[in-house]
C-alpha cells in the first residue's frame, strides 16, 4: 500500500480519506487500462500486416463497393450510350459506300385545253435508281476511320469516367476507415480520462483541496468527448455520400487501414501513364482530327461511280385512250473537281486542329507525370511518417504508463502531467492513423494516374 503514501500528507490523512483511496488504487487499476479490449492499431512497422489473413477480405469488399457504385451511376449509363452511339456512327459511315437504291412514284392529274376544246387524263409514273459510288479518293475510308476513332474516344471515355468513380468510391472507403478509427481512438481516450475523473471524484470528495485538479481533468474529457463526437459526426457524412454513390449495402471498414500499403514502382507507373485511358482517349481525338484532315483532301479528288434507272408511265385519258411508256437507263458517272479555292484553308485548318490536339495530348501526357512524380514522393513521405511516428509512440505509451504510475504511487508527477502524457499520446495515435491513411489516399491516386484502380481491383 505504499502507492498511496504521495496522495495525501501522512499527519492529514483521515480514516475517510484512507478507505477512498484504497478503493481508487483498486478502481484505477481494474478499468484505467482498457485499451487492448479496442480495435488496436496496425502496426507501425510491419510489412506482413498487407498479407496477413484476415476475416473479411478488403479487396473483395472493396471490389463490391466499386461494383455497386458503378452500377448505380447515371454517368456511366450515358457515357455507355454515348460509346454505343458512336459505335452506330461507324456502322453508317460503313453502310454509306454500299450500293443505294431508292423508289420514286408519282400521280399526275392533267387538264387541256386548245381551241374550245377541253381535255384531261391522269398519269402515274414510277421508277427505281441503283447507284455506288466506285471511287472516290478515299474520302468513304477515311469518314469510316473517322467515325472509329470518335467511337475509340467514347469507348475510352466510358471507361474514363469508371476509373473516377472507382477512384471516388476508394477515396470514401478510406476516409470512413480514418474517421472510425478516430473515433475509437478518441473513444479510448474519453473511457481514460473518464477513469481519471471517477478517480479525483473520489479524491476530491476526502480532500478539496484536489478540487481544482478534478475540474482540469473534466475539461479534458470534455475536449476528448468533442473531439470523439466530431469524428463520428466525419464519419456520418462519409457514409451519407457513399450510400447515395453505392447504396445502403456498405461493407465494413475492417481491413482497410492496411489495404494500400505498398507503394507503387514510379519507373512503371511512369510507364503505365502512356497507356492510361485519359491519355489513351486524347490520342484518340488527335487521330480523329488527322482522318478529318484527309477527308476534306479526298474531298477534293475526282469520284466515279455507277448508277442503273429504270421508270414507267401509265396514263389514261377522258375517253379512254391510255399510253404506256418505260425506260431504262445505265451508266458510269465521273465528277471532276476543277476549282475549289476554298479547299485549301480548310485543309490546312483540319491538319493543324489535329497537330494542337496531339500537342495537347503530349502536355496532359507530361503533366501526368509530374503530378505522378509529387504523389509518388508525398506517398513516400507519408509511410515515412507512419514509421516515424510509430516509433515514437511507442516510447509515448509507455511514458504515459510510467508517468500514471508515478502519479498513483509515488508523487512523482502531477496530475498535469498525466493528462499531458494522455493527450499526446492519443494525438500521435491520430497522426498515426491520418499518415497511414494519407498514404493509401496518394496510393490510389498513383494507380489511377497509371493503368488505374479498376485493374488492380480486378
Amino acid at each position: 500500500m505504499s502507492f498511496l503514501q504521495p496522495l495525501f500528507p501522512p499527519l492529514a490523512r483521515p480514516l475517510l480519506a484512507a478507505a477512498a483511496l484504497l478503493a481508487l488504487a483498486g478502481a484505477a487499476r481494474a478499468t484505467c487500462l482498457d485499451e487492448d479490449k479496442l480495435e488496436a492499431l496496425p502496426p507501425a512497422a510491419a510489412p506482413e500486416a498487407a498479407t496477413a489473413p484476415a476475416a473479411t477480405d478488403p479487396r473483395r469488399s472493396l471490389r463490391q463497393l466499386v461494383a455497386d457504385a458503378l452500377a448505380r451511376s447515371q454517368g456511366i449509363g450515358a457515357a455507355r450510350l454515348l460509346a454505343e452511339a458512336a459505335e452506330q456512327d461507324v456502322g453508317e459511315a460503313e453502310a454509306a459506300k454500299k450500293m443505294q437504291a431508292g423508289l420514286t412514284a408519282s400521280l399526275n392529274p392533267w387538264l387541256e385545253s386548245a381551241r374550245g376544246a377541253n381535255g384531261s387524263s391522269l398519269q402515274a409514273r414510277a421508277g427505281i435508281n441503283l447507284s455506288q459510288t466506285l471511287w472516290d479518293g478515299g474520302r468513304g475510308d477515311r469518314l469510316v476511320d473517322w467515325r472509329r476513332q470518335q467511337a475509340e474516344s467514347a469507348r475510352l471515355g466510358m471507361l474514363s469516367t469508371q476509373e473516377q468513380i472507382t477512384l471516388a468510391a476508394t477515396s470514401m472507403a478510406l476516409e470512413r476507415s480514418r474517421f472510425r478509427m478516430q473515433a475509437v481512438i478518441h473513444g479510448q481516450n474519453v473511457r481514460k480520462l473518464g477513469c481519471l475523473v471517477q478517480a479525483l471524484e473520489t479524491i476530491a470528495a476526502a480532500d478539496k483541496g484536489r478540487t481544482s485538479e478534478l475540474v482540469q481533468a473534466r475539461k479534458q474529457l470534455q475536449q476528448a468527448e468533442l473531439q470523439q463526437v466530431q469524428s463520428q459526426s466525419q464519419a456520418r457524412q462519409v457514409e451519407a455520400r457513399l450510400r447515395r454513390m453505392a447504396g445502403d449495402g456498405l461493407p465494413g471498414t475492417e481491413g482497410m487501414a492496411t489495404l494500400l500499403l505498398g507503394v507503387p514502382d514510379l519507373p512503371g507507373v511512369l510507364s503505365a501513364a502512356e497507356r492510361s485511358v485519359d491519355i489513351g482517349q486524347l490520342a484518340a481525338n488527335a487521330r480523329a482530327l488527322t482522318e478529318i484532315a484527309r477527308v476534306v483532301e479526298a474531298g477534293n479528288k475526282p469520284q466515279v461511280s455507277w448508277n442503273v434507272g429504270g421508270s414507267a408511265l401509265l396514263g389514261s385519258g377522258g375517253g379512254g385512250a391510255g399510253s404506256r411508256s418505260a425506260s431504262l437507263s445505265a451508266g458510269v458517272t465521273v465528277s471532276v473537281p476543277i476549282l475549289n479555292p476554298a479547299i485549301e484553308y480548310s485543309s490546312q485548318a483540319a491538319r493543324k486542329r489535329a497537330a494542337a490536339a496531339e500537342l495537347q495530348r503530349a502536355d496532359a501526357l507530361e503533366q501526368r507525370r509530374q503530378r505522378i512524380v509529387d504523389v509518388h514522393e508525398q506517398a513516400t513521405a507519408a509511410f515515412d511518417r507512419v514509421r516515424r511516428v510509430g516509433l515514437v509512440l511507442r516510447d509515448s505509451d509507455r511514458l504515459r504508463n510510467f508517468t500514471l504510475q508515478q502519479w498513483q504511487q509515488m508523487g512523482r508527477r502531477s496530475l498535469f502531467d498525466v493528462l499531458a502524457a494522455e493527450t499526446d499520446h492519443y494525438n500521435l495515435r491520430v497522426q498515426y492513423v491520418n499518415a497511414l491513411h494519407d498514404g493509401q489516399q496518394m496510393n490510389a491516386t498513383l494507380m489511377s494516374l497509371g493503368l488505374g484502380i479498376g485493374a488492380w481491383l480486378q
